[in-house]
């Protein structure tokens, strides 16, 4: 899998759920701590076309997934794509 990238916050729970599913699965993968950065919700909304209300927002590569439920509804799927 391409490198993941996680748009969130270090109070966000969600945030830790996806960076803990990165850490299970030996994901190569960077935490953007969106305060530290200043790297406001609209900064995000700009680079994938469409509004953002919640955090975490996550990329596999350039490729935006969404949040941590579309996250890990992805990473299910290409686990049973490889077992295919």
């Amino acid at each position: 899998m391409e490198r993941v990238t996680i748009f969130g916050r270090l109070s966000c729970g969600f945030c830790a759920r996806a960076i803990r599913l990165c850490e299970m699965k030996g994901f190569d993968f960077k935490f953007v701590d969106m305060m530290e950065e200043n790297i406001t919700k609209a900064d995000i909304a700009q680079k994938i076309g469409e509004p953002v209300h919640t955090v975490p927002q996550i990329f596999v590569g350039e490729a935006h997934v969404g949040g941590y439920t579309e996250f890990a509804s992805y990473v299910a799927s290409q686990a049973e794509e490889s077992l295919s």
